[in-house]
């Protein structure tokens, strides 16, 4: 299956990822950092934060989730309908926390999360019934996996002082999940129903 955005945004993220792991000058400029965007308008963290990671397992899972998941939809929305779910979602997902951590000015995050948790949700209301290995190991049902996701992530996005962005992961994938509907005709009936048929 040819999924050229799918390659070319991995590719992105290793290399930018890669710069941050060597410089760490270039990752303090462009992590997701509240305080200098708020007081001094540096609104390109927004963007190239989703790209750094904090460490090579972060990179090697995010990317991985983005290479399974990433070319099927971009099969069934087109490289430009793909892409701007991507970007949608990890601009949700960094508005989330931006919002959420305004009053927190060094509050900083990195990784491409939000975009990537975009990327699930889409493909969950796509084929709902699919069959996803929760951790890697537990089978469930993507409708199953993507709805809990939303719950879990919007109960610990309200916790404090929490090492993952949570509220990033909500936002994105709220994002991914409205862009996909807009974007597939008749997305909606559709998942309403295989849900009706496979419970009914």
């Amino acid at each position: 299956m040819q999924a050229p955005v799918t390659l070319t945004l991995i590719a992105l993220n290793v290399v930018v990822s890669m710069l941050g792991f060597q410089n760490r000058a270039f990752f303090e400029q462009n992590a997701f950092w509240v305080a200098p965007i708020r007081q001094q308008g540096q609104w390109h963290r927004f963007i190239v934060s989703a790209f750094l990671h904090v460490n090579m397992l972060h990179l090697l899972v995010n990317m991985y989730v983005l290479y399974e998941f990433g070319g099927v939809l971009e099969h069934i929305l087109g490289p430009v309908g793909f892409l701007a779910l991507y970007v949608a979602s990890l601009l949700a997902g960094n508005a989330w926390e931006y919002v959420a951590n305004f009053n927190k000015a060094d509050y900083r995050a990195v990784g491409a999360s939000g975009a990537t948790s975009g990327v699930i949700l889409g493909f969950c209301l796509l084929y709902p019934f699919a069959m996803l290995g929760l951790f890697f190991i537990i089978p469930v049902w993507a409708i199953v996996a993507g709805v809990g996701f939303i719950i879990i992530s919007f109960l610990l996005s309200q916790r404090d002082n929490t090492l993952i962005a949570h509220g990033a992961h909500l936002g994105g994938a709220l994002a991914g999940g409205a862009v996909t509907l807009f974007l597939v005709p008749g997305a909606w009936g559709n998942l309403v129903a295989q849900i009706t048929d496979k419970l009914g």
